[in-house]
Formats: structure tokens, sequence, C-alpha cells
């Protein structure tokens, strides 16, 4: 019997990097509430480990990972440390409050990295791997070590770092694919090799960590499961650098559907995997596409013929996975103008909201004013509507007026106004289109001129009244933010994910931004 099969009931557990690796997404940065919200979403639905930020990087990284710590319930608060000792001393002391922290640190291994951007030998970069993690080893039982780039390192040289830092301490390996390079039978190679030639290695949990440049990140993760690792390092809707990270969900999704091919199991309540991804999405600006494995929109939806009338018949005929089992539900009641509260609350509990009085009650109002004007309202057009109210909560500058004059090779004309911190500000100004007019009347009137890196818009539904989904991505003294809204109206929609994206610059950029404001 190998030791695959003698291993093929274990446990796999589950690392979230959504809030570390994730928001390193350009335009993710999430705020402190936004993380706290997320990260305790995790926690209930059973992460084993929770990499809750850099917390070198910043004094809000910092922050956030020494309030998720004292916050987490189950559980272990990870965070992350470059192979610097002040680096390791910063994340020591940010987990400590956590009732279990881990200090995660990480070095190069690969030859391009050691040449280009460490400048080290392999000798040196033996002797930091010692080094390091038995200085994190001395302020937390939990270490885990990673080697980065480690699917293009020598398996020689990766297998003496990892000896090294089992050695000194380190508790869990991570092989990381960090560029996303691998295909799964190289990379379970790789893991079954490493676990095979270290000598020391049942000391240790290893772990995977796959990037998607390849769109085999999923794929790498499972061949790495195979392969002898018992933790897989992953994000929420697949967030992250690049093309982002292995998706928890559809690995999780994976390992509870084909139980037959990959008999392991996780802890994950995949019932909560729904609502995670709508609040990472949400607090992201990252929306989900449509096709998207397990969350996306399309996941559960049949339009063809064929398929539905296989559907009626039974739903196991082009369903692997019953909608429940990832948190949605069904319903057959169509929500419009005549729905009361009572109706429109019952959809939202269905939809997997939760809503204080007040958000309930804007939210409540603005599906009246889109049912008078749409014949149908989907749960599409409810979910954006209420992601879109959730998302303005406390901006610092909203739309009150807008009125657009466009004419055919003439002048484009914005008139705007708008509520800047309690403060109504009216004015009129030019462009080469509609947008453009829009988007000149905010700079203007906000005294401040982002970079717009991207514009795009897309319609929530089918038919000439859908919503209009504005998306707006924006760049300004080296922080980039994403914004977005929903209208009817497509010019509103681009007016409102404009302002949304600028308010999220005056929370990331802080007294810059608003001195800019107020310039």
């Amino acid at each position: 019997m190998s030791k695959e099969q003698q291993n093929n009931t274990d446990k796999i557990y589950i690392f979230d990097t959504t809030l570390r690796d994730g928001e390193q997404s350009p335009g993710a940065t999430m705020t402190l509430e936004e993380k706290l919200q997320i990260a305790e979403a995790l926690d209930d639905m059973g992460v084993d480990i929770i990499e809750a930020g850099f917390p070198i990087a910043s004094n809000g990284d910092f922050a956030a990972v020494s309030e998720i710590s004292k916050r987490s319930k189950n559980s272990v608060i990870a965070g992350l440390a470059r192979a610097i000792p002040a680096d390791i001393d910063r994340a020591g002391e940010a987990v400590k409050f956590a009732k279990r922290g881990r200090i995660h640190t990480f070095v190069s291994t690969s030859p391009i990295h050691l040449a280009h951007q460490m400048k080290k030998s392999q000798d040196e970069v033996l002797e930091i791997v010692t080094k390091t993690v038995s200085q994190a080893r001395n302020l937390i039982d939990d270490v885990e070590w990673s080697g980065m780039d480690a699917t293009r390192t020598p398996v020689e040289f990766l297998a003496r770092c990892t000896e090294a830092a089992i050695k000194a301490g380190a508790t869990t390996i991570n092989i990381p694919d960090t560029v996303g390079y691998s295909t799964p039978e190289d990379y379970y190679q790789l893991i079954f090799d490493i676990i095979s030639m270290v000598p020391n290695s049942d000391k240790a949990i290893f772990s995977t960590h796959c990037h998607n440049d390849l769109g085999m990140a999923v794929a790498n993760s499972l061949a790495g499961v195979r392969a002898g690792a018992r933790q897989v390092e992953c994000t929420i809707n697949g967030l992250g650098e690049r093309a982002g990270n292995a998706a928890l969900e559809e690995i999780v999704m994976a390992l509870q559907t084909r139980a037959d091919a990959l008999p392991y199991h996780t802890n994950i309540d995949a019932t909560h995997l729904s609502k995670a991804s709508k609040i990472v999405s949400l607090a992201a600006n990252f929306p989900v596409q449509y096709n998207k494995a397990i969350v996306g929109k399309n996941a559960f939806a049949h339009e063809s013929g064929i398929h539905q009338d296989g559907m009626l018949k039974n739903a196991q005929t082009y369903e692997i996975m019953t909608p429940e089992s990832v948190g949605l539900k069904q319903t057959s009641y169509v929500m419009g103008k005549h729905s009361g509260r009572h109706a429109f609350k019952k959809k939202l509990a269905e939809l997997g909201y939760e809503l204080g009085d007040n958000q309930f009650q804007e939210a409540f109002v603005r599906f009246k004013d889109l049912a008078d004007r749409k014949k149908n309202v989907y749960d599409e057009d409810i979910i954006a509507l209420v992601d879109d109210e959730m998302g303005s909560a406390g901006d610092k500058i909203k739309l009150l007026e807008l009125e657009v004059v466009s004419k055919t090779g003439g002048e484009h004309r914005c008139f705007i106004k708008l509520d800047v911190d309690g403060e109504e500000v009216s004015l009129t100004e030019n462009g080469e289109g509609s947008v453009d007019a829009i988007f000149n009347a905010i700079k203007k009137a906000v005294g401040a001129n982002p970079h717009l890196l991207l514009y795009g818009v897309d319609a929530v539904t089918g038919g000439t009244d859908a919503q209009a989904n504005a998306q707006v991505r924006l760049e300004m003294n080296d922080k980039i933010v994403s914004g977005r809204a929903t209208e009817p109206d497509t010019l509103v929609a681009s007016a409102r994910a404009y302002l949304s994206a600028y308010n999220r610059l005056l929370v990331d950029s802080g007294a810059a931004a608003q001195g800019a404001m107020s310039g």
C-alpha cells in the first residue's frame, strides 16, 4: 500500500489568505471593518488558519492582525513576515493576542530570485532560514516556513532548506508555486520528492500555495494533497495577485463532491460559501465572474431547453451539487412593486443577507423605486442593489443630482450636485462624451485628479430594462482602488461608481486625499 493510500482519509487544513495575499490584488484594499467582517465569516465557516495580514507592511495591517487575533474564536491567526528579524518581531507582536497564533515567515529559494532579488548564495539563504525560523519559534510554538518560488527551485536545495527549517522549529512547511508555473504532474512530484527526501519531514505538515497564472491553481493544489500535503492555502473567490490564488470554494467542493477520487475531508461548513463570496466581493470591489465555479451567479442557472427539461425531471441530470450545499436557496415567487417589507426581508434572508434597521429601510426604498421602473425584479437585481447599498455606507461624498446633455457631433455637458462632507457642491463641466463630462465634473467638484485605470459597464440581467453595473478603478498617491455601482440609468451608475472609488481613496489615503479634496 502506498503512502498516499495509507493517508487518504486525512483531514486537510484550510489556510485562508484572502486578507493577506488576496488584498494584494491591485484595487482590493480593504478597510479595518471590512477585514473584521471577513475574518468573522471565515472563522464561522470553519477555516483552520486565517492569514490576517502582513503586520510590518503598515500600521493598518498591524492593527488588523491584532484586532482579528483578539476576536478569533476558533481559527489560528497567522501574520506574514519576511526572513528579517524586524518583520518576525512585528508579526509576533501582532498575533500574541490570539488564542492560537502563528508566524509565517518566507525567503526566496529559486536561482532567479537569489541572483536578481536576494543577491545571496545558497549557503547564505540556508543560514537565514535557520536564524529566522529559530527567532520565530522563540516567540511562538506555531511557525510556518515558505520557500518563495519553490517550484522553480532545484529540488535538492529546496530539501536542504526544508530540513533546516524543520530542525529550527518550523511546524508547517509551505511549498508555493509563487508564479503559477507548475503543472499538476510537476507539483505532485515536487511535494512527493520533498517529503521523501527530507529525513525529518514527519515532524511537519506540508502545505500548498498555488497561483493561477496558467489556470491550474486548484488542480495543482489537489495534486499536492494527493502527494502528501495536508494544508491548502487559498482565498475566497480565488482573489490574489495577478491571476489570483487557488479558490477556497473550489477546493472545498472538489473534496466534498469527488470523495471517491479525493477521499479527504475539511472542517469547512460549505453552506457558508456563497455568503463569504459576497462579503469578499463587496469588500474588495471585485465582482465575481458569472460563470465562476461554485459561487458565480450562473453556477446553478440553466437556460438551455434540454437542460431545463432534464432539471425538471431530476436535478442530478445537470447538477453535481445542490445550490443548498453552498448556501444558496431557490425561490419560486417574483419580487415586484406590490411586495411589502415582510416579503422583501424574507427574500434577503434567502439570499444570505442580514441588514440592520437603517440599512434595511434604505435598501427597501431603493427596491421599491427599482420595482416601479422594472417589470421584473430578479434575485440578481436585489443582490446588486443590496451590495451597492452596503458598499456606499459611510461615504464622505454622495451624489445628489445629475443632469447630462449630449448631442451628436456637439458638446457633452454635465451638471452635478454633490454632498461633500455635509456641504452641497454644484457645477457644470464639459467632456468628450457623456461619461467623460461626468467624470470631469466630479474631479472638479472634489478638487482632485486621480488617474482612471479602468471603466466598464455590464448588465445585471437581460432585457432593455436591466440595471447597469458600472465599475471604475482609480489611482492616486500610489493607491489603486476600485468602485462599482448599480442603477437602472447607466450614466447615474457611472457617476456613483466613480464616487465609490474616490471615497475609497479618501479612506486609503487619509489626510493626503482629504487635503486634495479641500484643495
